[in-house]
Formats: C-alpha cells, sequence, structure tokens
C-alpha cells in the first residue's frame, strides 16, 4: 500500500494542479489487471508514437500498474484492445553492472500526457517526453559500476514480431520493423530513427539486439526518436533540435488543444475523471501521413496529398461512440479521417488488415456505417469513388450466427442508404429487401426469451454476448423491433425485464445502446435514468465471458478515476467505452449511427460547453445532482424544447440548451415528439 501511495502523490505533484484539461488527466486510469488494457504511455493525440514501460508480469498494452519489475521501455502500442494487445516495438532496457544481471525495480513513477518518468530502488531513473512522433529520453545512472543499455529490435507484445532491418552508424540506429496487426491478422511496418549521442559504443550482436555502453559512462545520457509509416529520412527529419523543456511545452499544448474541444463545470473530482476518460478517446486512428504530404497506402505504395491521411483502426469496436464523438469535436480533422477511410476501399480494404499496414491497426468492419453517419453530418463522401467496393464488401457479410445476422442487415441497411444518395433505386430496393431480413433472424432467435441459453455467453455460435442482449441490434428499424416485440408496451415490458435481471452487460459494446432505447416509447425517463446509473452510480454486472450468472458480480460505479475502473474484462477497445462515458457526461448520445439525431439525458455537470469554436454549443442544468437525473422541462436558445432530441447540426450550429432537472421522471417531456428510426 505504500508504493502505491507514493505513485498516486507523484501524480498529483507532477500534473494533476494544472488548471488546463491536461493537467486533470489521470493517465494511470484502466492500467491494472483487465480493467480497460490501458498505460500510462508518453504520446500525441493521434500519434504513432507511444513510450511506456514494459513490466513484468506483462498485461495487453505491456504494463501493470501494481508490477515491480521492469524490463525496459517500447515505442508503441494500441490502446484499450483484446487479442492480448500489439505494439511494443524497440525496447530499450538501461543497465548497470551487465546486461543480464541489471534488474529494475520500480519506486515511483510520474506521468501527464505526453510525458512519463520513472525512478528505480538501483538509483537509476528514466524520463520520456513526446511531441507528434518524435520524443527525448533521459537516462540517469548513480556513478560506479558499468553502464549501458540494450536494444531489442524484435520485441512486440505478444511475440508478433515478423522481420526487421537496421543500420548502425556512429551516432544512430535506424531501420524498419515489421510485425503482426492486433490479433495476428495483418502486418504493419514501422520505420524508425534513433538518435544516440556521442561517447556510447553501438555492438551489434546479430539477433537482432544492440548493446550501447562505455565504461565509464556519463551519468547522464540522452536520447532522441522518431517514427515514420513512409521512410527513415522521414523518421530523421523529425528528430527534435529543441529542447526537453520545450518539447515538454509543445506536448502539453496539443493535449490541451484537442482536450479543450470540451469544457465542462462541476465538481473538481468528476472533472478529472471526466478528461482522464475524454484522453483516451483521442489516441486512435493515427495520423501517418508527413508534413510534406507523403503516406504509405496499405497497398504499400507510396502516395502524396493536401490533406491528413489516418490509419490505426478499430471500427467494429469504436464506431458506434468513439467516432462519432471526433465526428462532432474536430471537423477538419474529421474530414481527413473520412477520406482515409474512402481511400481503404480505393487500395484493397480488408476487414481486419492488409499485408503492407502502414501503423498498427485492429479491424474495419462497419465502415459502411460510419461513412454514411458521416454525410449525414455535413462530411464529403466520395460514395461514387467507391461504389463498386462497397458492393463488394456487402457481398462478403457473415449471416450465418445470430448476432452477425444482425450486424450484417445494419450494414446492408447503410449500403441502401448510400445507394439512394447516389442516385441508384434499383440497388437502393435491392438492399434495402435485405436488410429486412433482419426479422426472420429475429424471430428464430431471438423472440422466445425462455430458452435455457438466452443468458449464455457465445450461446448459438454469438461472438461474446448473450441472446438477450444481441436481441437489441436493430438501431436502423426500431420502429419494426417494437412490432415484432409485440408492440409499445411489450417491448417496454422486455427492456424493464432486461435492467431489473442485470442482464445488460457495459463491460462489452454488444448492447451498449440499450439503456437509450426506453426514448421511443412513452416513458423516456427511463432512459435518462439508465444513461446517468451506468455512467455514475452503483450498477450490479456480471462478467461477460465467463457465464458467471450470480456468482461474485460487480457492484460499484463503472467509471472511476482508479487503475481498476472498469469492470473485470472490460476493455476500454480504443476508446469505444470511455466515449460513451464522454457523451454521457455531455448529455447527449448518438440515437442510431447513421442518422444526425441525439438522444438528451441530464449531464453530469453544471454546464457542458462542446466545441472549441467561435460558438460553442453550451448545456447549462438546474438543480443538478445525481438524485435528479430526469429533465423536466428545457429550452433551445431561449425557446421551450419539448422533444428528447437534437440533430447534429443544432449543436454544430452552436447555442444554448437550458435543461431543469428533477429527482422524480417528468411524464409529459420527450413523450410526444420522439425520434424513431425506421427501415424505408
Amino acid at each position: 500500500m505504500k508504493f502505491l501511495f507514493i505513485t498516486v502523490l507523484a501524480f498529483i505533484a507532477y500534473g494533476g494542479l494544472s488548471q488546463l484539461p491536461a493537467g486533470k488527466v489521470n493517465v494511470f486510469l484502466g492500467t491494472s489487471g483487465d480493467h480497460g488494457q490501458l498505460s500510462p504511455a508518453a504520446s500525441s493525440p493521434f500519434g504513432m508514437l507511444s513510450i511506456a514501460p514494459q513490466t513484468y508480469p506483462n498485461q495487453h498494452t505491456g504494463y501493470e500498474y501494481r508490477a515491480k519489475t521492469f524490463l525496459g521501455f517500447t515505442h508503441n502500442r494500441f490502446e484499450g484492445v483484446g487479442c492480448t494487445g500489439s505494439g511494443g516495438n524497440i525496447m530499450i532496457t538501461p543497465w548497470m553492472g551487465t546486461p543480464s544481471s541489471s534488474v529494475l525495480i520500480k519506486q515511483s513513477e510520474q506521468a501527464a500526457p505526453g510525458r512519463y518518468s520513472v525512478s528505480f530502488t538501483n538509483g537509476m531513473n528514466a524520463s520520456f517526453v513526446v511531441s507528434g512522433n518524435s520524443s527525448m529520453e533521459g537516462y540517469q545512472f548513480p556513478t560506479g559500476k558499468p553502464k549501458g543499455f540494450v536494444v531489442d529490435l524484435a520485441h512486440t507484445l505478444s511475440n508478433r514480431f515478423v522481420a526487421e532491418e537496421h543500420t548502425v552508424s556512429t551516432n544512430s540506429v535506424n531501420g524498419w520493423i515489421d510485425s503482426k496487426t492486433t490479433c495476428n491478422a495483418g502486418t504493419y511496418r514501422v520505420y524508425y530513427y534513433l538518435s544516440i549521442p556521442p561517447g556510447l559504443s553501438i555492438v551489434d550482436s546479430g539477433n537482432h539486439k544492440l548493446f550501447l555502453g562505455a565504461n565509464p559512462l556519463t551519468t547522464k545520457v540522452q536520447m532522441k526518436i522518431a517514427l515514420s509509416s513512409v521512410d527513415v529520412e522521414h523518421a530523421k527529419a523529425a528528430i527534435p533540435a529543441i529542447s526537453v523543456a520545450a518539447m515538454k511545452t509543445g506536448g502539453s499544448n496539443d493535449w490541451n488543444a484537442v482536450l479543450d474541444g470540451i469544457k465542462v463545470k462541476g465538481d473538481p473530482k468528476e472533472e478529472k475523471l471526466f478528461y482522464s476518460l475524454f484522453y483516451r478517446t483521442l489516441q486512435s486512428p493515427y495520423l501517418i501521413s508527413e508534413k510534406d504530404g507523403t503516406y504509405r497506402a496499405t497497398d504499400g505504395s507510396l502516395q502524396k496529398t493536401t490533406t491528413e491521411v489516418y490509419n490505426g483502426w478499430a471500427i467494429w469496436d469504436n464506431y458506434r461512440t468513439q467516432l462519432p464523438l471526433l465526428e462532432l469535436l474536430y471537423p477538419d480533422r474529421y474530414q481527413s479521417i473520412v477520406n482515409s477511410l474512402v481511400g481503404l476501399y480505393k487500395t484493397g480494404k480488408k476487414d481486419y488488415a492488409t499485408q503492407h499496414e502502414p501503423s498498427n491497426t485492429v479491424r474495419t468492419e462497419h465502415a459502411i456505417v460510419v461513412l454514411l453517419d458521416a454525410y449525414r453530418k455535413g462530411y464529403k463522401v466520395d460514395f461514387a469513388g467507391i461504389r463498386d467496393s462497397l458492393v463488394a464488401e456487402q457481398s462478403r457479410l457473415d449471416f450465418s450466427h445470430p448476432d452477425k445476422a444482425l450486424e450484417s442487415s445494419y450494414d446492408t441497411w447503410a449500403l441502401s442508404q448510400i445507394m439512394e444518395i447516389i442516385g441508384d433505386k434499383g440497388q437502393t430496393e435491392h438492399f434495402r429487401e435485405i436488410a429486412s431480413h433482419w426479422k426472420v433472424y429475429w424471430q428464430k432467435d431471438f423472440m422466445d426469451t425462455g430458452k435455457p441459453d438466452v443468458d449464455k455467453v457465445g450461446a448459438r455460435g454469438m461472438y461474446q454476448g448473450t441472446v438477450w442482449q444481441y436481441r437489441w441490434l436493430v438501431p436502423f428499424d426500431m420502429k419494426g423491433l417494437v412490432a415484432e416485440a409485440g408492440g409499445e408496451q411489450a417491448y417496454i415490458s422486455q427492456l424493464d425485464e432486461f435492467f431489473t435481471r442485470d442482464l445488460y452487460n457495459h463491460a462489452n459494446e454488444t448492447d451498449i445502446q440499450v439503456p437509450l432505447m426506453y426514448n421511443i416509447t412513452s416513458q423516456p425517463w427511463k432512459s435518462q435514468d439508465m444513461v446517468v446509473k451506468y455512467a455514475a452510480d452503483t450498477v450490479v454486472q456480471y462478467y461477460f465471458n465467463d457465464n458467471s450468472r450470480g456468482i461474485d458480480p460487480f457492484v460499484d460505479r463503472v467509471y472511476r478515476n482508479a487503475p481498476d475502473t472498469y469492470i473485470r474484462t472490460m476493455d476500454d477497445d480504443a476508446g469505444a467505452m470511455s466515449a460513451w462515458y464522454v457523451f454521457a457526461a455531455c448529455g447527449i448520445m448518438p440515437a442510431c449511427v447513421g442518422w444526425p439525431v441525439y438522444y438528451l439525458n441530464v449531464p453530469l455537470f453544471d454546464e457542458v460547453s462542446i466545441g472549441n469554436r467561435a460558438r460553442p454549443f453550451v448545456i447549462r442544468v438546474k438543480n443538478r445532482s445525481l438524485a435528479k437525473r430526469y429533465i423536466q422541462s428545457a429550452r433551445l436558445n431561449g425557446t421551450p424544447l419539448t422533444r428528447n432530441w437534437l440533430t447534429h447540426q443544432e449543436i454544430s450550429n452552436g447555442g444554448v440548451l437550458e435543461i431543469t432537472a428533477g429527482d422524480q421522471p417528468s411524464t409529459t417531456f420527450g413523450v410526444n415528439d420522439r425520434w424513431i428510426s425506421e427501415l424505408k
């Protein structure tokens, strides 16, 4: 307990006193065990470079908060994902005495967005400052014993190394490394340039390891490293020619600029939780194009562009929350993200990854839905240029399992909408008819909830969910779902049973839209209750992957500012679960990705300002408290608002929404003017 207390104090002293958003971020949130799969890595917003310790024991990101033994420091990772993580390239390990006998035992560590430092019991210290895709790394040794470094170019998380080539010169090591992506689906290549100060000898062992050292070695060593998806020359050009202090300032400014996209006012502790989770939504996708417009496409070719290019996708996990959040907050950046997704279709997009990825990635399922959503929120999408590829992707959709059938119906519905936008009536009707078959699959596997396997994870070949959890996954046709459920009252009763029996599972994305689903009924206040409950109140949850109904349930608040936040077995999934909280805390939630609509709930703060534009969208709450979670009335720009939803355009235009909250449901607000999706 003493060690953990020292670490927490170190964080507070390091960056927690700042009133700027980055100073409120706890980068240790979700970094212990199977509670988010996050790391305290020094990184930049949407940057490929992500420097964190490799600890023993290993976790998905290479780091375990409670571990004391360090194996070295690695330079990239994909935050919050499963498949035992990925990344972990270029591990640098400082040593004293001999490389084999030196042991690094953590004494204390400090971290904030863009920087990380640690001291060890043997008197050594290491610190890292990141800005963009470059870093300065400082190592300090006590006097006495021989000292040096081991650079392991074959190290990866979960043994995903494929190949590497490197060149050694007097004061640098540079080259490329190929590694398998998350879940081993494809291969990505990272180029690097490691600048080494004069006086260090470099010995190449011939087995992908380099030994750096001199005896005597100065007690202070500073290295510089930069990554590129393009080539070594671009990595070398990114090596900073500035001071550590200047880089630290630059990194903090980068984070403050993006975190300033939302301003919240309320309980200071809750503000820190909010910005810690908001920070997690800004780690990916990665910016892979260089300042001169050069980038490497997924077919391995070098290309030129006049806009930014992104890669490093986790669309299956985050298409309903994290990407819509970026869409709302950063229109210029998001247009480039949209262009990058379109570019994937033009160079051979796969659901997972190609053999020529320019950065670590996860998967790109549901990109059709993402592109439709972007178009309807005002972004330019070259549908005509990728029409054939979209159709080809639909032909490969999997309808073989109940869950896949519903997911694929969603994608097919989105394609029917895109065809309507293009103006192809025949294809519109064709894909709409295929999408309408969701009812056949639903009647077969999801209508009857009385069968013994309906609460078993993986039943009937489904992935990471139950019949109860997947039966609600028809966001594009909620009108049809109500009818299939037996009408509104039957639908409400089934939702009531789902939540009363704690069948809902916030440890995974399978059913994260269900707390919103009372909004289409005459009882929208129940959604207002559920959203606040799962964002900020104590809940009962059973673990999604071990069918442990009735055994050792989770009873706590899901989102806490702690290393073991989240439910056990819960991944943050590239910001998907953090973004769910951010939306809930702001008082708006995407109603259905593919439509530019947001449902309302009482925010978790007295005031929320969305967008760092000249005219932000401000939400103010009267009588706000955790107990007062029901909207009594609302005014939009001074005019009474009786509907429980807003459009994307209304929010993007800026203005003021005033909400009056109460501790009892209003039986009139949001009842008469409902937004309900419909397959048409």
